[in-house]
């Protein structure tokens, strides 16, 4: 695989990384192969090799929302350098791998409104499309216009908001992970930069009051079901505060679970699972994981 790696042009080319620096919850697991591509042109190279060969892979990008079980013995590629940024009065284009958080506060010291809920979700832009990240009542497909993909032809093509099919914590991207965002168009509006900074700040004082933010996490672990709150279901059934191997449900907010003693994907996975079933058996109510597992 290396040595195939190495016979095209498709970016920087890491082995034996450390999963603890790619994901949030600081997993302990190693990835075998990491492509960081450069452009559009070494992209479509790897991606052509990987279908060829038939090679196993994952795109990442903050892995803010992904559970690693153990190592991983395929390619991830992160687009750290899909990173372009222009702001135009309230029309933003910017890339896939740029930093959501980091966009948000950017586009609200600029007096712009509609990106407040993303000041306190940790993934990069395009990984926010694919899952349409949302809080407070608010998410990615609110504030898209369109987006550029590579397609599985290898056609560089834009994708409009209607196209995109988003809904809560989905979209056509996660139905459909052989297009991968290269590019998001935002579209704002002017607003007051004061209440804006306001309302932030305001949220983030609430965050650090509710969610166990000093332990690593991948923030919510379920989506909410229709009429009710998975913190609260999980909380029901008395699995706050339980523990398997490093990991535990948040006493904080049921919905996460932390890393408090270097944690492994396989613990996480068993206390999900435990919580699905058990949540099922009292509730008869199926939990939607909002996380990620990878194998």
């Amino acid at each position: 695989m290396i040595g195939n790696l190495k016979k095209i042009q498709c970016g920087k080319i890491l082995r034996d990384i450390s999963l603890e620096n790619y994901t949030s919850y600081k997993l302990k697991g190693i990835a075998k192969i990491l492509v960081i591509p450069n452009n559009e042109k070494e992209l479509i190279n790897l991606m052509k090799l990987i279908r060829e060969k038939n090679y196993k892979y994952k795109i990442i990008g903050s892995g803010s929302n992904l559970i690693f079980i153990d190592n991983y013995d395929g390619i991830l590629i992160k687009l750290e350098k899909f990173d372009e940024l222009k702001i135009e009065d309230t029309k933003i284009v910017v890339g896939a791998g740029f930093n959501l958080m980091k966009l948000a506060i950017k586009a609200s010291r600029l007096g712009l409104t509609g990106m407040e809920f993303a000041t306190g979700i940790p993934g990069t832009v395009g990984g926010s499309i694919v899952n349409n990240a949302g809080a407070y009542k608010s998410d990615m497909g609110y504030i898209v216009e369109s987006i550029t993909v590579l397609t599985p032809t290898y056609e560089i093509k834009k994708l409009y908001n209607k196209e995109l099919l988003f809904h809560y914590r989905t979209s056509f991207l996660k139905a459909n992970p052989d297009y991968i965002c290269l590019t998001a168009n935002i579209i704002l509006k002017k607003g007051n930069k004061e209440k804006i900074i306001d309302i932030i700040e305001d949220r983030k004082k609430r965050r650090i009051m509710d969610q166990p933010l000093e332990y690593p996490s991948a923030g919510s672990v379920f989506r909410n079901p229709i009429n009710n709150y998975a913190g609260k279901l999980i909380e029901d059934i008395g699995y706050k505060g339980k523990i398997v191997g490093g990991a535990q449900v948040s006493e904080k907010h049921a919905n996460f679970i932390i890393s408090i003693n270097n944690a492994r994907g396989t613990d996480i996975v068993k206390l999900i699972e435990d919580i699905e079933k058990k949540v099922k058996e009292e509730y008869k109510i199926e939990l939607i994981l909002e996380q990620e597992i990878v194998r």
